[in-house]
C-alpha cells in the first residue's frame, strides 16, 4: 500500500483507541506494535474495517493489563495502520505512523473495545522575531548535542545526526529526536504534551544536556578504574620482578612470610606441649615442600586447624548465683529441678576455681523445653553456646573426626563447634542423644563415651588433630525423649535430669508469662493491646494440641496473631485492641482438631479405665473384656505388645488361681472363651502397667461386677497378685485430670513418685496405693 500524505487524510471526530505499555507515539513517527490484548485486536479490526486510523495512547500503569480509563494518558497521536500481520501465537503485528497529536475528549465506548472523541491539537504558530531566533538557536543546539551524545553512547545511532540534520521544519524535527532518543514514557509524555514549540525544544535540550553529562561522568569512572588495574598489573609485574633478583641474590626463600606468619599463631594458641610440638613438626615439614604440591596443602589445612582451636581461651563465668537464678526463671517457668542443679554448678565452682564441667541429660517429652533451657543456661552463665543434632548420625568420624590420610579429612563436629565458639568452655548441647544410628561405618554412641566422660575427656584425642584436647571444662548437655534408647554405658556417665510434661495450669501461665509476649513482638503487634483470656487458651490447649510440652500451642497462639495482624494489614479493622476468648477461638483456628479424653459415662462390667505413658504425655486406656461360650480361649485385640499380652494372661491365671475369693466355680474358664480388646486399635501399645487394669477388666466380667468408671489405676501384676513399680506417674496422673477422673490406683512402691508432683496437682487427686490385687479388687469393684 502506498503511504498516503498527511494533508490527504481526513481524522474523523470519534476514533477508536489503542492503550500502549512503554511507549509514546509522536507524529512522523514510524513503529512496529505486538497486541495481544484482546480489546486492542478488536480496535484495530474496527479501525481497518473503516479508514485505518487508530487513536495512539501511552497507559500511566504499564503493569495494567485492562487499564480503565483513569489509568489511560489523554494525549496521543492519530496514527495510520500501514501494514497489520496476524502471528501464530494470536498476537498481531501491525506498523503505524503517527499523524497528528490529538486529545481524547469523551470516551464513548470502553469494551468490547475502546473508542472516544478525539480533538486534534494544532501547532501554535511563532509569535515573534526574537522567538523564531531562539527556535533556532535550540534547533542548533540539540544538533550539537546530538552529535556528542552519539560519541558517548552507543546505542544513539549516527544515523539520526544525518536524519534530523536534513530536516528543516523545526516541529517535525523536535518529534523526529523525541521519538529516537529513548526517552522515559513520563518524560515523553510531557513533551507530547507541550503545545509550545519553544517550550518542547528547551525541555529536549535539557534532557539531552543532562544525558551528556551523565556519560561523561561514567567514562570518568571507568578511566579511572582502568587507570588502577593498569596499576595494579604494574605493581605485581615489579614484586615478581623484585622476588626473582632476591632469589637470585639469596636473601629470600620461596614461602617464609607463611611460616613465619604460622610461627607467630603457634605461639599466639598457647598450645599444650604435646600439640605445640606436633604442630612444629608440621610447620617444619611445610617449609620443606614446594608450596604448590599437595601434601603442601593438607599440611597447611592441618596447621590452620590448630592454631584456630580455642586450647587456652575461655570465658567468664557470672558467679552471682541471684543474678543467674533471676535469668533463668526469666526464660523458663518451672523446671525446679534443672535449675537447681545448674546453680548448685556456679555454687561450687565460685567456691573452687577448678571444677570439671557437668554432664547433663535433659529427658523428656518434645517441646517441653529442653534445648531452650540449654541455650537460656548458656546466657546466665555467660558462656558461648555449641549446639549439634545427633538425630540420624550413623558415623563415628562425625564425633572423632576423620585421620589425615582420607581426602578432605576434617575434624570432628567436637572440635568444629568449639573452633566455632571460641573458647573451650562452652555449654555445649548434644541434641537427640537417644536418635544416635549405628551401621558399618562404627558406632557414634561408643565415641560419645569419651567425650562424655569426666574422667576421660580431658585427653579427647580427635583423629584428625591426633594430639589430646582437653574438654573438662566444657559443660555438656545432652537432650533425649526417652533413655530407652540410649545405651547404658553412655546413660551411666550422665547425670539424667527429667523434665516431665506440663500441667494445664502451667501451660497456661507459660503462654501468658512467655509465648504471648514473644510471638507479639514477632508479627510486630506491640503497638496493640492483644489479650488472651485464660479460658481461650485453656481450649487452645485441649482441643487444638495433643501434647506433653507447648510447641504446639505456641504454632496455634502464632497463628491466631498472623490472622489478627492480616485484619490490620488490610485495614479490615482499625480496633486497637483484640480479645480472643473461647466464643471467637474457632474463627481463628477452625474446627477443634482433637477431643477431649472423658471418663465412661456410667459404671460398665468388663470395662477398666487404665493409665498410659506416651512420649507427648500420658493417656487414659479403656480396657474392655467380654466372655462368651467357648472351650477356654484368649483372645487379645487392639494392637497389643509383646509384654502387654503376657501381661493379659498372667491376670488370667490370677483370677484362676483365686477362682474361690472371686465366687467362681474350679472349671469356670473351660467353658467360656475371654476377648480383651482396647480401643483405637490402630495406635500400638505395649509395656506392663496395664496388668493391674487388665486384671480389674477380666475380673469384671467373670464376676459380672461393674468397674468404677471413676477411678483409672495403673501397675504391672505379677502371678501372685503382687503390684510393682512403674513409671511416667506424673504424667499418668495429668491424664487422669484431663479426663475429669480423680481418684487414681497406684503401686505403693511408686508413693516416693506422687511426693514429687507439685502439690497443686497432688491436692486435686486422691491417690489409692496398693501393693496386692485383693485391695484392687476392693476398691474399683462396684458392690
Amino acid at each position: 500500500m502506498e503511504q498516503k500524505k498527511d494533508e490527504e487524510i481526513k481524522i474523523p471526530d470519534v476514533l477508536p483507541v489503542l492503550p500502549l505499555r512503554d511507549v509514546v507515539i509522536f507524529p512522523h513517527m514510524i513503529v512496529p506494535l505486538y497486541v495481544g490484548r484482546d480489546f486492542s485486536i478488536r480496535a484495530i479490526d474496527e479501525a481497518l474495517s473503516k479508514d485505518r486510523l487508530l487513536m495512539l495512547v501511552a497507559q500511566k500503569r504499564p503493569e495494567d493489563n485492562e487499564p480503565g480509563v483513569e489509568n489511560i494518558y489523554t494525549v496521543g497521536s492519530v496514527s495510520l495502520i500501514l501494514r497489520m500481520i496476524k502471528l501464530p501465537d494470536g498476537r498481531v503485528k501491525i506498523l503505524v505512523q503517527g499523524l497528528s497529536k490529538a486529545k481524547i475528549t469523551e470516551y464513548k465506548r470502553e469494551r468490547p473495545f475502546m473508542e472516544a472523541a478525539i480533538e486534534v491539537i494544532k501547532e501554535e504558530g511563532v509569535k515573534s522575531h526574537e522567538e523564531e531566533l531562539e527556535i533556532e538557536a535550540l534547533v542548533k543546539n540539540i544538533r550539537t548535542q546530538l552529535d556528542r551524545l552519539a560519541s558517548l553512547d552507543k546505542n544513539v545511532s549516527t544515523d539520526l545526526v544525518m536524519v534530523v540534520s536534513n530536516i528543516d521544519e523545526p516541529s517535525k524535527f523536535a518529534d523526529v529526536v523525541a521519538s529516537n532518543i529513548h526517552l522515559r514514557t513520563k518524560v515523553a509524555q510531557e513533551i507530547l504534551e507541550t503545545v509550545s514549540l519553544r517550550d518542547r525544544l528547551f525541555k529536549l535540550s535539557a534532557f539531552l544536556d543532562k544525558e551528556i553529562q551523565l556519560l561523561e561522568v561514567r567514562d570518568k569512572i571507568q578511566d579511572a578504574a582502568r587507570g588502577e588495574i593498569s596499576k595494579t598489573q604494574r605493581e605485581y609485574f615489579l614484586r615478581e620482578q623484585l622476588k626473582a633478583i632476591k632469589k637470585e641474590l639469596g636473601e629470600e626463600v620461596e614461602g617464609v612470610d607463611e611460616i613465619e606468619e604460622l610461627k607467630g599463631k603457634i605461639a599466639e594458641a598457647k598450645m599444650p606441649k604435646l600439640a605445640r610440638k606436633e604442630a612444629e613438626k608440621q610447620l617444619s615439614r611445610l617449609s620443606k615442600m614446594h608450596p604448590d604440591s599437595a601434601e603442601a596443602t593438607v599440611v597447611r589445612t592441618y596447621l590452620d586447624w590448630m592454631v584456630s582451636v580455642p586450647w587456652s581461651k575461655s570465658t567468664k563465668d557470672y558467679l552471682n548465683i541471684k543474678r543467674v537464678a533471676r535469668v533463668l526463671d526469666e526464660d523458663h517457668y518451672d523446671l525446679r529441678e534443672a535449675k537447681d542443679r545448674i546453680l548448685e554448678y556456679l555454687s561450687v565452682r565460685k567456691l573452687k576455681k577448678e571444677i570439671k564441667g557437668p554432664i547433663l541429660c535433659f529427658v523428656g517429652p518434645p517441646g517441653v523445653g529442653k534445648t531452650s533451657l540449654a541455650k537460656s543456661i548458656a546466657r546466665a552463665m555467660g558462656r558461648k553456646l555449641c549446639r549439634i543434632s545427633l538425630g540420624g548420625v550413623r558415623d563415628e568420624a562425625e564425633i572423632r573426626g576423620h585421620r589425615r590420610t582420607y581426602v578432605g579429612a576434617l575434624p570432628g563436629r567436637i572440635i568444629q563447634g568449639l573452633k566455632q565458639a571460641g573458647t573451650n568452655n562452652p555449654v555445649f548441647v548434644l541434641d537427640e542423644v537417644d536418635k544416635l544410628g549405628v551401621d558399618f561405618r562404627g558406632d557414634p554412641a561408643s565415641a560419645l563415651l569419651e567425650v562424655l566422660d569426666p574422667e576421660q575427656n580431658c585427653e579427647f584425642e580427635d583423629h584428625y588433630l591426633g594430639v589430646p584436647f582437653d574438654l573438662s571444662k566444657v559443660f555438656f548437655i545432652t537432650t533425649a525423649n526417652t533413655t530407652d534408647t540410649i545405651p547404658s554405658p553412655l546413660l551411666d556417665r550422665m547425670e539424667v535430669i527429667k523434665i516431665p510434661g506440663y500441667t494445664v495450669d502451667e501451660k497456661i501461665k507459660i503462654a501468658q508469662r512467655y509465648i504471648l509476649p514473644k510471638e507479639i513482638k514477632n508479627n510486630g503487634l506491640e503497638k496493640y493491646n492483644i489479650i488472651f483470656t485464660d479460658n481461650s487458651i485453656k481450649k487452645i490447649i485441649e482441643d487444638y494440641t495433643r501434647e506433653a510440652g507447648v510447641r504446639n500451642m505456641e504454632k496455634a497462639i502464632a497463628s491466631v496473631l498472623r490472622k489478627i495482624a492480616r485484619r490490620i494489614a488490610e485495614k479490615a479493622t482499625e480496633d486497637k485492641t483484640f480479645r480472643v476468648t473461647t466464643r471467637n477461638i474457632g474463627k481463628y483456628l477452625g474446627a477443634p482438631k482433637y477431643f477431649t479424653e472423658e471418663k465412661l459415662n456410667k459404671c460398665y462390667t468388663g470395662v477398666a479405665t487404665g493409665l498410659a505413658w506416651t512420649p507427648v504425655g500420658g493417656s487414659i486406656l479403656f480396657i474392655e473384656v467380654v466372655k462368651v461360650k467357648g472351650s477356654g480361649k484368649l483372645m487379645l485385640t487392639g494392637s497389643l505388645g509383646e509384654v502387654m499380652k503376657e501381661s493379659a494372661q498372667a491376670a488370667v491365671t490370677y483370677a484362676r488361681e483365686h477362682y474361690k475369693d472371686l465366687g467362681l466355680k474350679e472349671d469356670f474358664y473351660q467353658k467360656i472363651d475371654l476377648h480383651i480388646h482396647i480401643p483405637e486399635g490402630a495406635t500400638p501399645k505395649d509395656g506392663p502397667s496395664g496388668g493391674v487394669a487388665i486384671a480389674s477388666a477380666i475380673i469384671s466380667s467373670l464376676t459380672d461386677k461393674p468397674v468404677r468408671n471413676d477411678v483409672a489405676m495403673t501397675g504391672e501384676l505379677t502371678l501372685t497378685g503382687r503390684i510393682l513399680p512403674v513409671g511416667g506417674i506424673k504424667e499418668k496422673t495429668l491424664a487422669a485430670l484431663r479426663a475429669g477422673i480423680k481418684e487414681v490406683v497406684v503401686p505403693l512402691l511408686n508413693k516416693k513418685d506422687v511426693e514429687e508432683i507439685s502439690k497443686d496437682i497432688i491436692e486435686k487427686v486422691k491417690f489409692h496405693y496398693v501393693e496386692d490385687m485383693s485391695q484392687v479388687i476392693d476398691l474399683v469393684l462396684v458392690r
